[in-house]
């Protein structure tokens, strides 16, 4: 594995992913909506990106608000057709009311998928209990992340539960790279990186306008920067 951190950033149209790139990001997620936190982006969307950039792109499945699966033939569906687009990697994670893993929704999207490389997202930071999601989900065939604040409420006060999850990497359950987003400050970087985490999730902070204006490569490039 390189020694370089990660830096993923959320891309909603080419002028965000060619932005992010220009900036120094490693990989974009690409997602639609993000009143509903990220839903699955056009598939005319995913083409035009592709054909801007050059770097990874991580495509949100995910249909409705919340992490329920909802439709899971509509998912694997959509799956499908994005990967006849070109689509080599993905992210997804579904959860039942009880906060207990929606094994049956995530196998049959994984299916789909064939080996594709994918995340499970932030409903990790909703699970009942973190620890059986983990190992649940281990043997699931190109789960190589999770994207995860350590807690509903971000990073700030999720760092113990991010700290502790990286100390027991490689145990089973522990395998998947931890990808920190969710209220990611600038500020948190050293103690992560102090703790071995090397992978890190921006959005917002990628938009000093806001999420109602576009990605900054200089926003970017200053994140870039701070994990040289």
């Amino acid at each position: 594995m390189s020694n370089r951190a990660l830096l993923e950033v959320i891309a909603l149209d080419v002028e965000d992913a060619v932005a992010a790139q220009a900036g120094g990001a490693d990989r974009l997620e690409l997602v639609t909506d993000m009143a509903a936190d990220g839903l699955t982006p056009p598939r005319e969307s995913f083409a035009a990106i592709r054909a801007a950039v050059d770097i990874p792109l991580r495509v949100m499945l995910r249909r409705t608000d919340g992490f329920a699966a909802g439709d899971v033939s509509e998912l694997v569906r959509v799956a499908r057709e994005l990967r006849a687009e070109g689509a080599q990697e993905f992210v997804l994670g579904f959860l039942h009311a009880d906060g207990t893993p929606d094994l049956a929704a995530v196998e049959a999207v994984v299916a789909e998928l064939d080996g594709c490389r994918w995340t499970f997202h932030r409903a990790i930071d909703r699970a009942a209990d973190r620890d059986q999601l983990r190992k649940a989900l281990a043997d699931l065939p190109g789960l190589d992340t999770y994207l995860t604040a350590g807690a509903a409420d971000g990073v700030e006060a999720g760092l113990p539960v991010l700290l502790a999850e990286a100390a027991r990497r490689g145990e089973p359950g522990y395998g998947a790279r931890i990808l920190v987003g969710g209220g990611l400050t600038l500020s948190h970087l050293p103690v992560l990186v102090a703790g071995g985490i090397d992978a890190f999730h921006i959005g917002g902070a990628a938009r000093p306008s806001g999420w109602g204006g576009p990605v900054s490569a200089a926003a970017v490039a200053d994140w870039r920067t701070a994990l040289s």
